[in-house]
């Protein structure tokens, strides 16, 4: 129990942020409506702006993650945290596909009339269907939670929350989600995440118990027998 209150108590500045940041946001979302809150927290689409996000919401693309998941692997020898990177991707997608399969929702296209809405840009179209949950959403909010839990520099806690809200966000910017899908990716990404990360220190927690029994017993490879027939 001491330890997991160690683990929140380094780990606190994002995880309370999230829980803030998704508790307003469901709060936004039940007062004001899909549709609704959706028109009044994307109503401001400055230039600037606009070639900021376009380009930045590719931070929670599947290329752009594996790629990140390869340089942590290959170039920075960060080779726990890769994996944990590679099965929090691997098991928020598994999940983003399989609700968007079930539920079906109906995507953006379905509320506003093409070039109705989403006037502010001709590289940007909108989502046509299954659009819950968001996908890249879950992406970013799965990496950014095993960055964070496996981080020793826990001081980059409050830019990483920031940089993977700005992908959900970014999402709802350009039109492709509602805050319903965000939400849901942001909670499935941040679990996905968690489990990983639990998975990957669990596998090292076994592997170190048994090689320590081993050596404690002093348990060694069993030799073959003298008259034992060896093939080449």
């Amino acid at each position: 129990m001491q330890n997991k209150l160690l683990e929140w108590n380094k780990n606190k500045i994002y995880f309370t942020g999230l829980i803030i940041v998704l508790l307003l946001s469901a709060v936004f979302l039940i007062f004001n409506g899909k549709t609704a809150a959706f028109i009044s927290l994307n109503s401001y689409h400055p230039f600037l702006l606009n070639v900021f996000f376009i380009n930045y919401t590719f931070i929670g693309d599947g290329v752009f993650t594996l790629c990140l998941i390869a340089a942590m692997f290959f170039y920075f020898k960060k080779k726990q945290e890769a994996m944990a990177m590679f099965y929090s991707f691997i098991i928020s997608t598994f999940f983003v596909q399989v609700i968007k399969n079930i539920l079906n929702a109906d995507g953006l296209k379905l509320f506003f009339e093409a070039g109705q809405y989403l006037n502010f840009t001709d590289s940007v179209s909108l989502a046509n269907s299954t659009s819950f949950p968001s996908g890249h959403t879950a992406a970013a909010f799965a990496i950014a939670t095993v960055m964070v839990l496996m981080m020793k520099n826990k001081s980059w806690q409050l830019f990483i929350l920031i940089a993977a809200i700005l992908v959900g966000y970014s999402r709802m910017y350009l039109a492709q989600h509602f805050l319903i899908d965000i939400i849901i990716g942001s909670l499935t990404g941040s679990l996905s995440g968690i489990v990983s990360v639990y998975l990957i220190k669990n596998s090292r927690g076994i592997k170190g118990a048994v090689k320590k029994w081993h050596r404690i017993n002093n348990i060694k490879p069993a030799a073959p027998s003298p008259g034992a027939i060896q093939t080449v």
